[in-house]
Parts: C-alpha cells; sequence; structure tokens
C-alpha cells in the first residue's frame, strides 16, 4: 500500500474525499456498460479508460479489486424517456437480423475495443438478458410499497424515497428536458421498472412477469447486477456524467427501496466528462459517429486515443479533433522512441526510483490527475542521473498505472496502416532510399520527383523528422 492517501471526487457529496473502502480487503467497483445495439463512439469509450485509470490506481495502490461492468443487451430506450422503443429492439428492426445476433456482435466489438485501449478485463462482465428473473423478483419485493402500475408497465414512484435526485443536484429532472410525459405517471421523475410490451407489438426479447408480458426498465439491471456481484453495499459506482441527473438517482431510489434504508448502494459516485466533437459526429443518432475503429483507418495507434484522454482530467470536457489526436501520437512516438533508445542498455535487474513514484503517486492521488503525471514520465525518459535498468524499472511502474504499455511497444507497432493506403511498407522504404541518395549527390529535381510520386501514393514525406519517423500516411 502506498503512504499516500487516495483522494477521489464524490458527485453525492459534491467534494473531495478520502477513500477508505468497505472491506480492507477488496475494493468493489461497478461501472456502467454500454447498450450493445451498436459500436461504442469515442465518447462512449473515453468512460473506459477513466474506470480502467481508477481500477490501476486502486490495484497499485495494493488493494485487490473485484471491478464489474455490465452489458445492457435489454431495456434501454432511446433515450432517458419511459417512451419509445427500446434501442436493441429498434436496432433489430432497422437491419432485419435477429436481435440475440446483434447483441453478441456488437458485445465482442466492445470487448475488442477494451482490449485494443488496454483496458484491463474486469472480474465479470454479465449480461442483463441473465438476469431479467432477478430483476423480476427485486421489483417484487418493492411493488406493493413504491410502486405503481399503469397500462405499460410498473412504474416506481420517486417520492416514496428520501432525497430523490440527491445526486443530480435537483429532485425535478424534469426540468431537463429528458424526460417525455406518459399518461398516468404521477410525477414526471417517475420511470418504468418494467415496460408491457404493446398489444400487437410483439418484441423478439420479452419475459413473463406479475406486470404483464414485456422486458424490464433500463435503471433496474444495474441495481439488480451491482448487489448480485458487489453486496448491497460497495465502493466506487462509475459512469459517464450524462448518468448523473437520471439513470444514476434512479438506481440509487431502487437500492434505498429495496433496503427500506437510507443507503444510496456506493459510497462513491464518479463521473467522468464529455469528450466534445464540434463536428458533432460524436452521437450515434448522426449516423457518421467517431468509433475506435475510423481512429485505426485514419492511421492512428490505438493508444493514442488512450494517451488522449489522460492529457485531460476524467471531470474536464476534452474536445476532439483529428490534430489533437495527432499531437497524442507525437507525444506517444516519442516515449517509445526513447524507451527504444534505453531497453538495450537497460537489463531486467533494475530498481524502481522512489523519488519519480512519490511523484507519480502524488499526482494519481490526487483525484487521478494523469495530466499531472504525464510530465513526470517525461522527466523520468530525459533522466540521465537515473540508471538505465532503474529507468525502465520506473516506467514498468508507470505502466501499470497508466496502461500504455510503452516498455513493450515499438515503432512499428505505432505505425498504423491507414485502410485507404495506396502503397505498401517496402516499397516506400526502397523509395525513400532512392531519395536519400539523391539528395546526397544533391540531385535535387530528382528528389523531388520521388517526394511528389509519394504524395500521389498517398504518402506524406517528413524532411528532418526528429524521431526518425520519415513518412505518415495521412487519412
Amino acid at each position: 500500500m502506498t503512504g499516500i492517501p487516495l483522494i477521489l471526487y464524490n458527485s453525492l457529496s459534491r467534494r473531495a474525499e478520502t477513500f477508505a473502502p468497505l472491506d480492507p480487503d477488496n475494493v468493489r467497483i461497478y461501472s456502467c456498460g454500454p447498450t450493445v445495439y451498436h459500436y461504442a463512439h469515442l465518447g462512449n469509450l473515453r468512460a473506459y479508460v477513466f474506470t480502467d485509470t481508477l481500477s490501476r490506481t486502486i490495484a497499485w495502490k495494493g488493494w485487490r479489486l473485484t471491478h464489474v461492468i455490465n452489458i445492457t443487451d435489454v431495456g434501454h430506450l432511446t433515450s432517458d424517456a419511459d417512451a419509445g422503443d427500446d434501442k436493441m429492439e429498434a436496432a433489430a428492426r432497422a437491419s432485419g437480423r435477429d436481435i440475440w445476433a446483434i447483441a453478441r456482435h456488437y458485445t465482442d466489438a466492445f470487448r475488442q475495443n477494451l482490449a485494443d485501449l488496454n483496458v484491463r478485463t474486469p472480474t465479470h462482465m454479465p449480461l442483463a438478458t441473465d438476469h431479467v428473473g432477478e430483476m423480476i423478483a427485486w421489483g417484487e419485493k418493492i411493488a406493493d410499497r413504491h410502486c405503481y402500475q399503469l397500462a405499460d408497465g410498473l412504474y416506481f414512484d420517486t417520492t416514496s424515497v428520501p432525497d430523490y435526485g440527491r445526486l443530480a443536484g435537483t429532485a425535478d429532472d424534469a426540468a431537463h428536458g429528458r424526460i417525455e410525459t406518459v399518461a398516468g405517471k404521477r410525477h414526471p421523475q417517475d420511470f418504468a421498472i418494467w415496460r408491457t410490451t404493446p398489444p400487437g407489438e410483439p418484441r423478439q426479447m420479452e419475459w413473463d412477469s406479475p406486470w404483464g408480458r414485456g422486458a424490464p426498465g433500463w435503471h433496474l439491471e444495474c441495481s439488480v447486477m451491482a448487489a448480485k456481484y458487489l453486496g448491497p453495499s460497495f465502493d466506487i459506482h462509475t459512469g459517464g456524467i450524462d448518468h448523473r441527473e437520471i439513470h444514476h438517482p434512479n438506481e440509487i431510489a431502487q437500492n434505498q427501496a429495496h433496503c427500506a434504508c437510507a443507503d444510496t448502494g456506493a459510497t462513491f459516485w464518479m463521473h467522468n466528462n464529455f469528450l466534445v466533437d464540434r463536428t458533432g459526429k460524436m452521437s450515434k443518432s448522426s449516423g457518421d459517429f467517431l468509433t475506435l475503429s475510423r481512429v485505426v483507418a485514419r492511421g492512428f495507434h490505438p493508444l493514442s486515443y488512450r494517451l488522449m484522454c489522460l492529457q485531460a482530467h476524467y471531470r474536464s470536457e476534452l474536445e476532439f479533433s483529428w490534430e489533437n489526436l495527432a499531437a497524442a501520437q507525437v507525444r506517444l512516438k516519442r516515449w517509445v522512441h526513447a524507451v527504444e533508445t534505453l531497453r538495450p542498455r537497460a537489463g531486467d535487474a533494475g530498481k524502481p526510483a522512489a523519488s519519480y513514484l512519490d511523484q507519480l503517486d502524488t499526482a494519481l492521488s490526487d483525484d487521478l490527475a494523469t495530466p499531472r503525471a504525464l510530465p513526470v514520465l517525461d522527466a523520468l525518459l530525459g533522466d540521465k542521473k537515473v540508471a538505465a535498468a532503474d529507468r525502465m524499472a520506473t516506467l514498468r511502474a508507470f505502466d501499470e498505472v497508466l496502461g500504455l504499455d510503452l516498455a513493450r511497444l515499438d515503432r512499428a507497432t505505432l505505425r498504423v496502416r491507414p485502410a485507404d493506403a495506396r502503397i505498401d511498407e517496402p516499397a516506400i522504404a526502397a523509395r525513400l532510399l532512392e531519395r536519400k541518395e539523391a539528395r546526397a549527390a544533391k540531385d535535387f529535381g530528382r528528389s523531388d520527383a520521388i517526394r511528389d510520386e509519394l504524395a500521389a501514393a498517398g504518402v506524406e514525406v517528413m524532411d528532418g523528422d526528429p524521431l526518425g519517423w520519415d513518412w505518415k500516411l495521412p487519412g
């Protein structure tokens, strides 16, 4: 256990607090997972870089960890409203595909996104559809005291629990314009525990329940799965800041109803801020949204996106642009170049440099201040007063927490080939060698002709590149 206390910002209290786990031997974290009706966009994935940084920090500080990320394959509507389509059902109708196959495909794609971003596999990644029976049982337990039934399902009365909306900072989420009116609801903030299938509109995913055949409401799954895998009281619940206003207050209300107490479920509620894209392509509703595969197709390594996320504090908005991503990739390349130079002289017998570990610990213990940790890594790699073996040993500790895998990355791995590239690397290397010989012979006409030929093939020649990456394939 490192000596510096871990301070985390708690959205519930709106202040930074010293973290101490309920069970000293096991920190328990629940993270809201994706709705698998489409590929995750880059804004979705920022949440998992954040929660991975949190879980890595906790593990690095010496605690054992149980981490749950759920998979929402049923129940999430096309908005936070209680009216409209289930996202999974809508995707199945639009594509004409089997809904279970859609869920499997996009779940696999999400898992691959996590692997590409070097997000560690959580302890549990449960599917909502595997827990519908437990959701029905949860609903049955709270129905008499906290719910009422309408023609379209069972609804939770938010006035039946204390301090509803405390997490959001308000008890009236209707002011946010995100909850549509449903005929018969007692209060605008009330939400569906169970949604009954409308007559004549059969679903591919539906189950029998005491309130009619249908499907669970979106909020119920997280309460049920968190309690099953972590217990009724656990340490940290994470999610995007958009969940702070409706989804998470609804989880808390369900938790309080189920335990007949004021317990919110998690001690700490933590939220990452938005990834902002000024072009408007961060939402799946645009139909042309930004995914990790699109980043790779433009010639960027996935870890460049991870680094871009780490360059901003998780509670700050982060603006996405291709220029910002390119700058992160250049920074990553510089580090990889430095490590490649260091690696042959280092061996495996080094000892981590305590001063650098202390600086890393100080930054991360202050509410995961990754932007302050990265300059420490710059200083470490350039510090020739620290033996090469010790620098490599210290670097591995940075990798353990920041997840950038610098100890193993090489330049060849970072050079990602864009999907539309029209020339292969051996051909590029051969033409660049010819150009180098032409320049040495002061045959600048020939040199320029080769440069223009490469440009026509989509290769940008980068004369004077200090890192030795003397070309790139722009997207």
